[in-house]
């Protein structure tokens, strides 16, 4: 589970029971305190909990997948190992999406297309960046996705939501999707001398647009490799 920051995870703060539990166990409830000394045990325990439940204490606006009422997988096929690519993607359409609902309506409009149109198991990519500067969850980590043939089983993809060709995505996205990177690495998620590279390195398309493309490339462990074969000569199960 990613880590988020209180305000955008009220819904995972810690139960009076979880409170009561970490008291019980640390021995605190055998002592009487004052006001000041039992709010100061209780901030010591909430950090204390959020702590044990997500690994770490980074803020991160992550958007699970029934925050945007994502429609249940066809299938999920996963694959194990540390992550040694990431491969940034533009969606073109939809277009960019500033708010919380209208990047809620791209992310089901890209779902539909994927499962519907195309005929694949789920949404094609990981994850993706609104315009809201939050992250929504695609398909997630260490799930085949179906977004770069034949890295698809061994990469992050990441869609900026938008149309990249000739505008930048804002601070907050590209922040966003460098922080989710980070911390991919930083739980032993993604390889820590992982590859960074544009959809366009590995298949004929304009994916991630030039203006994002040129963007990537002062990006942390961007390659300039080039694996582009045609699409028609590729195999795929989803």
């Amino acid at each position: 589970m990613l880590s988020l920051g209180v305000s955008e995870r009220a819904e995972n703060l810690p139960t009076v029971t979880q409170v009561q539990k970490f008291m019980t166990k640390n021995k605190l409830h055998s002592k009487m305190f004052t006001q000041v000394e039992v709010f100061g045990v209780l901030i010591v325990a909430v950090l204390q909990i959020l702590i044990n439940l997500d690994g770490s204490l980074g803020c991160l606006p992550y958007m699970p997948r029934e925050t945007w009422d994502a429609k249940p997988p066809k299938s999920v096929e996963k694959f194990s190992g540390l992550i040694p690519f990431v491969i940034i993607h533009h969606s073109y359409e939809p277009g960019a999406c500033l708010t919380g609902a209208d990047c809620r309506n791209a992310m089901l409009s890209m779902q539909k297309f994927h499962q519907q149109d195309r005929g694949w198991n789920d949404i094609g990519y990981t994850f993706a960046i609104g315009g809201d500067g939050r992250i929504y969850e695609g398909r997630g980590f260490n799930v085949i996705g179906a977004h770069a043939p034949r890295y698809n089983d061994k990469s992050v993809g990441i869609c900026m939501i938008g149309d990249w060709r000739y505008e930048l995505p804002s601070d907050d996205m590209i922040t966003a999707a460098q922080t989710l990177i980070e911390y991919g690495v930083r739980n032993n998620i993604i390889a820590s001398n992982y590859t960074l590279i544009g959809h366009r390195q590995v298949r004929p398309t304009e994916c991630p647009g030039d203006r994002l493309f040129q963007e990537i490339q002062s990006w942390p462990h961007y390659s300039p490799m080039l694996d582009v074969v045609d699409p028609n000569s590729i195999k795929t199960s989803d």
